[in-house]
């Protein structure tokens, strides 16, 4: 009966008539808890695990023209070439690392029976769509940003290669010079590796590394500016270290919470339990929402047992160790978070407004709610990662960290708004950018900057929609008089239990 009602809600969702917004579907096949199927209007592939590594499946069968038949890293590298191939098509496009971030998402208990990916021009306007967007397993959407600077870094410039983000906390412990276990992983249960290769351990350890993420920030966008000149602070890192051409892969589904919790844990969203910013717990007949002002700071409860994170990693290394997570809601672990304030019932002092604020342009403050609202938001950051790295905020004294993590979310709310390639998104980089320089004075006047490490990471990349591109699959599901529920928008749970 349920692989009935999965063949129904496949033959709806698979018809040509919604290829305009359905890219694939992906599912775990119901007779073989090993093997996975992704399908499409005009073909689908299946394949298996054979092993622990990335790379270690085996494509069991082919119908039609495979949807994952491109994996390649460098598609659409550089943004004239990006530009030139807007919102492309699947046949044209790239879904980089694809076995392994679809099989990821199933081995949570909590995993759709479905997961539908929408198709790269696809805009969202039955959910208030956005120029920009992300969510997709293509390879515009998934790609990051990742720039990783400062002592112990090998300073080679533009390197064409990718990584993942999951590769972000080893590196990071490897860098710092944490203890490897007997496997050679830093954090229980990590995805990633240690990308030592980018490393100089003889050049000496850094005594902190700070990371930067740039939230929903298109990779080649920022580096664009950065060779233009119009991001000089994260120019200056890169010129201290590396930066990543081919980016640094989010995991399905590339949003945010979700990739958020990679890069401080090492592990994939399957992995460690934040599945989506929604998912629905069948075990609890429960909607989960992480992503959202009133539930972000208390989203870690959803994480599985024995998730290990950054923090703990520098830790065991350094019991006596200070850490920071600076609006970040991934912060298990960290000795000072941002959102302690909150669960501790306080605010932090917010700024009422951003007028008058430094790193702030007007142009778009005044028309843009999202745009007010997050460099509001970032200033606060800014003000708690300065004061923490000059041994006092808000009448507390703290010690110099080891590790200190702040989140800014103004690039997504601007990318969203405009697309990647809008003026609004341009300042909204921009501002980032300078925000990051103050963070780069602070490291200054405390006189450690040779000895501080640095990284820069988004958590998943932005495209531009086609605002022609319309169109809402739960419409022909419900006329087709399927019982589902939809969470986070692609997460489809089938059957009467769960509508």
């Amino acid at each position: 009966m349920a692989e009935d009602l999965t063949q129904r809600a496949l033959d709806v969702l698979l018809d040509p008539s919604l290829e305009p917004i359905v890219d694939m579907v992906a599912r775990r096949v119901a007779t073989n808890a090993d093997e996975y199927e992704v399908a499409a209007a005009d073909g689908r592939v299946r394949f298996r695990r054979v092993g622990p590594g990335v790379d270690d499946y085996a494509v069991t069968g082919v119908e039609g023209r495979d949807p994952l038949a491109d994996r390649h890293t460098d598609r659409f590298v550089g943004l004239a070439h990006e530009q030139a191939c807007r919102h492309p098509h699947r046949s044209a496009n790239a879904y980089p690392f694809a076995y392994d971030h679809v099989a990821q998402l199933f081995d949570h208990p909590a995993a759709p029976d479905l997961c539908v990916v929408h198709a790269a021009a696809h805009n969202w306007a039955e959910q208030g769509g956005h120029l920009g967007e992300h969510g997709s397993l293509g390879v515009v959407q998934a790609r990051a940003p990742f720039v990783l600077a400062g002592r112990g870094v090998r300073r080679n410039g533009f390197v064409a290669r990718a990584a993942r983000l999951v590769d972000v906390a080893p590196t990071v412990a490897a860098l710092l010079g944490c203890e490897a276990r007997a496997d050679g992983t830093y954090l229980n249960g990590q995805d990633g590796r240690a990308l030592g290769e980018l490393l100089d351990p003889d050049a000496g350890r850094p005594v902190l590394v700070v990371g930067f993420l740039f939230d929903g920030t298109n990779a080649n966008v920022l580096y664009d500016m950065v060779r233009g000149g119009h991001a000089p602070n994260v120019a200056r890192l890169v010129e201290s270290g590396c930066a990543l051409e081919h980016g640094a892969f989010a995991g399905l589904p590339t949003v945010t919470l979700a990739n958020h919790t990679s890069v401080i844990t090492g592990r994939l969203p399957g992995h460690h339990g934040i599945l989506h910013n929604a998912w629905f717990d069948r075990a609890r007949g429960e909607q989960v929402i992480t992503n959202s002002s009133a539930t972000w700071p208390w989203a870690m409860r959803h994480v599985v047992d024995g998730v290990d994170s950054l923090h703990h990693a520098i830790h065991r290394r350094w019991p006596d160790a200070f850490t920071a997570s600076v609006n970040e809601p991934c912060d298990l672990g960290a000795d000072y978070s941002t959102f302690d304030f909150f669960r501790r019932g306080e605010v932090p002092p917010i700024p009422a407004s951003p007028d008058g604020l430094p790193h702030t342009t007007e142009r778009f403050v005044r028309p843009s709610k999202d745009y007010s609202w997050s460099s509001v938001v970032d200033h606060m950051g800014i003000d708690q990662a300065v004061g923490i790295l000059g041994g006092e905020y808000r009448g507390v004294t703290y010690p110099r960290p080891r590790f200190l993590w702040l989140n800014f979310t103004l690039t997504d709310a601007a990318m969203h708004e405009g697309g990647p390639y809008s003026e609004i998104a341009a300042a909204g980089v921009r501002d980032s950018d300078a925000r990051l320089g103050a963070v780069l004075d602070a490291i200054d006047r405390a006189g450690i900057s040779d000895d501080t490490a640095f990284l820069l990471v988004a958590d998943h990349g932005m495209e531009e929609t086609d605002p022609a591109v319309r169109g809402d699959w739960d419409v022909a599901l419900r006329d087709a008089q399927i019982p589902f529920r939809d969470e986070g928008y692609g997460f489809l749970y089938l059957g009467d239990g769960a509508a």
